[in-house]
């Protein structure tokens, strides 16, 4: 199958935008997409040059691009429309019929559905967002009392985007601890971890896809050798049934789908909503 390029337009940072279509796009198994966001989109000027990019695109790619866009200005959207793409838009979609149902016009307020407007639930997500770089592989432990969960598995198992995804998108306090030779070879997890069992979620991965994403990292070495990989896999998923850990298989899921999985078996509190 062709590879088909997706823009991701809208009028601030562009997170809404990408987060819907990467939903929507992870339905389509076995397709391959280029992905390109344009944020900040507010001029005629910036909206005609999307228009310029996307259709060069079309014009490359010999099929039309296809275009996520949360932009709420009528008169930018109303550019962008017009570009050779297929043009897919969340405030087409609900607002039209929001507006029908409530018998109420929209604002149409650039920056709403970002959440600037909450400065409470923007804090909390930055005070989250530094909590999970702080307690980063294994950073810092000290603070695992204050964690809503704590992620485990070994090395590029997907663990630091899982947590900065929860910080960023519910305010959840995610910590991480990567699993590697010390705790095989004894077995067994450290005190400060089984103390907060209940918080504790495994993060496991196919060995084949796990050597190609070190591979990416570090194409050379024990570290993305199938034996080493296969090992750390096959030592993680003991430890994880002798504690009785849960476990997530990341292969085939987004970060999204894997974030929803840890919220329902934790029972973590949202914070804020997405």
């Amino acid at each position: 199958m062709s590879e088909r390029t997706v823009f991701f337009l809208s009028d601030q940072t562009g997170v809404t935008a990408e987060t819907l279509g990467h939903s929507v796009l992870t339905q389509f198994d076995g397709r391959q997409f280029r992905q390109v966001t344009l944020p900040f989109i507010d001029s005629d000027d910036k909206a005609m040059a999307a228009v310029d990019q996307i259709n060069s695109a079309a014009s490359n790619d010999g099929v039309r691009p296809i275009v996520f866009s949360t932009l709420v200005q009528d008169e930018f959207r109303n550019v962008v429309r017009k570009a050779e793409g297929l043009f897919l838009d969340i405030f087409d979609v609900f607002l039209g019929p929001l507006e029908e149902e409530l018998e109420q016009q929209s604002t149409h307020e650039a920056g709403r559905a970002h959440g600037m407007s909450n400065i409470e639930s923007y804090m909390k997500r930055i005070e989250a967002t530094n909590f999970a770089l702080a307690n980063d592989d294994g950073g810092i432990t000290r603070n695992y009392e204050v964690a809503d969960v704590i992620l485990l598995g070994v090395s590029r198992s997907g663990k630091t985007p899982t947590c900065l995804y929860l910080a960023l998108q519910y305010g959840v306090y995610a910590a991480n601890f990567p699993l590697t030779d010390e705790e095989f070879d004894s077995g067994t997890l450290p005190d400060i971890l089984l103390k907060q069992k209940h918080k504790l979620v495994g993060l496991t991965i196919a060995p084949t896809r796990l050597q190609q994403i070190r591979k990416e990292r570090r194409a050379l070495g024990q570290y993305s050798s199938a034996q080493q990989v296969r090992y750390e896999l096959r030592e993680a998923e003991k430890m994880f049934k002798k504690y009785g850990v849960p476990q997530i298989d990341t292969t085939e899921f987004s970060i999204e789908e894997i974030s929803s999985r840890i919220l329902d078996s934790t029972g973590a509190e949202r914070r804020v909503r997405a």
